[in-house]
């Protein structure tokens, strides 16, 4: 209670002289208004952007493998179809899939995928489409919220019923005010029933299996109307690829077992497959990594933001060393009356500190809004942290102390007699 007391004539006199002078005192807190809002929005959108990332990479699953088939160059294996009249073959085969279940230890699912861009139609409407021909299990292992209807069934396998389930985008482009679950689309030669709708999912560098307008058919269905050569005609002649697997995604029994495992999967690959025309992803690699960059990633931020506090430290600075020298003579008809050095430290202090800490609140206001404004104006995701609002604030209120310090103590140390005679 007696240090409140002390203090509490140092707060009114620094309260009143940043009145006193408010457009001073706020031209010198902007600086720190500037620095407080620029980290905490920096950090939010740099936090928002990393857990984005993250998340794409957790749903792609944290146990799976994802193996993709890639076109090999020519130095790499000859021609690959490149030329005219020709039919490329490589990628993956149904083989591999059985000698990953066979020989790699810990896996637990297997599923493969082929992927071919068609053109869908209803009506008069048009739109080309990714068809991806897979099993019932593509939804276990990478799964996916089911917005309406249901996801392929083993009985659609084993029927090879002409089913598909779209994702929100294809829906939304190409049946538009149409019923949706029931409505019958035709794929390239077939008909197919929409049975169930899926949300998309972009995974930008982590290779998710979802484009913008997907359409997941049985495998069995789209081998029996497809076939497994995907033709292509253009101006000229004719060209074509034979890929018998687009991907096969492993999921292993246990997070420890996906390194070993993808390095077991390579080597098998390998051996059978002369060219390297394979990929692996794994996704739980990817997330460590992404943990690692996000880590830098804010700390680069961080820094950046922080030259706008130091900066407005700085100004506090100045504003100070000129308030010491416009009140020498105040200094010395108090030192002459009796005033300890301590207390004009103090009082230069706390003016210091209303100066940054009300240059930190109202930052805090403003770093906290831009995120928030950001959010709503492009849907770009934002993160505030609360250790960010904590950090800025201390940061400031740190900044504020230590730059304030050098011109209390030069004003403490003005001689009486002198400071008396200063006009």
């Amino acid at each position: 209670m007696n240090q409140i007391r002390y203090f509490l004539p140092f707060v009114k006199l620094g309260l009143s002289d940043v009145w006193r002078h408010k457009t001073r005192s706020f031209l010198t807190m902007l600086g720190m208004v500037f620095g407080v809002g620029s980290v905490i929005a920096m950090l939010a959108v740099g936090e928002g952007a990393s857990q984005q990332a993250m998340e794409s990479i957790k749903r792609l699953g944290s146990q799976n493998i994802m193996v993709m088939s890639v076109k090999p160059t020519s130095e790499e294996g000859g021609s690959t179809g490149a030329q005219r009249g020709s039919l490329a073959v490589y990628g993956l085969l149904y083989e591999d899939k059985d000698r990953i279940e066979e020989t790699v230890p810990g896996v637990l699912l297997t599923v493969p995928a082929r992927m071919t861009r068609r053109n869908a139609r209803l009506g008069e409407r048009q739109l080309e489409m990714r068809v991806v021909e897979t099993e019932p299990d593509w939804f276990e292992v990478v799964q996916r919220p089911v917005l309406a209807g249901r996801v392929l069934g083993e009985r659609d396998m084993q029927m090879r019923a002409n089913v598909c389930v779209l994702t929100e985008h294809g829906v939304r482009r190409l049946l538009a005010t149409e019923e949706t679950i029931g409505q019958r689309i035709r794929i390239a030669s077939g008909v197919f029933e929409v049975i169930g709708i899926v949300k998309n999912e972009t995974g930008g560098t982590v290779r998710a299996p979802d484009s913008e307008a997907d359409a997941y058919i049985p495998i069995t269905t789209g081998t029996k109307l497809f076939g497994e050569a995907n033709i292509r005609y253009s101006a000229g002649g004719m060209e074509g690829e034979k890929v018998e697997l687009s991907q096969i995604i492993v999921k292993m029994r246990g997070t420890d077992a996906v390194e070993p495992g993808s390095k077991a999967i390579e080597a098998v690959l390998a051996r059978f497959h002369k060219k390297k025309d394979f990929k692996i992803d794994v996704p739980l690699t990817l997330l460590r990594e992404a943990e690692r960059t996000k880590r830098t990633y804010n700390i680069v931020l961080g820094a950046i933001a922080g030259i706008s506090l130091l900066v407005g430290g700085i100004g506090i600075m100045n504003i100070m060393l000129a308030s010491v020298t416009e009140r020498t003579k105040e200094i010395g008809i108090r030192r002459a009356i009796g005033a300890r050095r301590s207390r004009i430290v103090v009082q230069f202090l706390i003016n210091t500190c209303v100066l940054s800490i009300g240059g930190g609140l109202v930052g805090l206001l403003l770093g906290v809004s831009i995120p928030l404004l950001i959010t709503a104006f492009t849907a770009m995701p934002t993160v505030v942290q609360p250790y960010s609002l904590a950090l800025a604030f201390g940061i400031s209120v740190g900044i504020g102390i230590v730059f304030g310090l050098y011109p209390a103590l030069r004003a403490a140390s003005l001689d009486p007699i002198e400071a008396l005679r200063h006009e």
